[in-house]
């Protein structure tokens, strides 16, 4: 599951918003893995890269929302400062969401894993 702020929710759902950087001790997606945004539903994780802040791009900040990568790098500072302070690794995952037929059998699978699991 990938949790965003909801300020993210409509961009991520136009496809505005394809990008996330996000800061972990170790990789944590990996390409081709299906993932969950509450507000948005499913996306398919298209690539992750490990990647210093200070070479993101601009076509990182717009594939992540943002006017410009010093943009990008800022809120990255304000959301990860204790990340950043632990030497986390920044790792740049682009995403598309599933259309909705894809969406339908996403949830269809899930409730089937659920109800396995309680025994039903």
């Amino acid at each position: 599951m990938l949790l965003f702020k909801k300020k993210f929710l409509a961009a991520i759902r136009s496809g505005e918003k394809t990008q996330t950087v996000r800061l972990w001790k170790f990789r944590k997606m990996k390409p081709g893995q299906r993932s969950y945004i509450p507000g948005v539903g499913y996306i398919r994780v298209t690539a992750v890269d490990e990647v210093q802040l200070d070479a993101l791009t601009e076509q990182d900040a717009q594939r992540d929302g943002f006017v410009s990568a010093d943009a990008l790098r800022g809120e990255i500072a304000t959301l990860y400062a204790k990340q950043l302070a632990e030497g986390q690794r920044a790792y740049r995952i682009l995403f598309a969401v599933l259309p909705a037929d894809e969406q339908a059998a996403a949830a269809a699978d899930r409730k089937h894993k659920r109800d396995a699991e309680r025994g039903g």
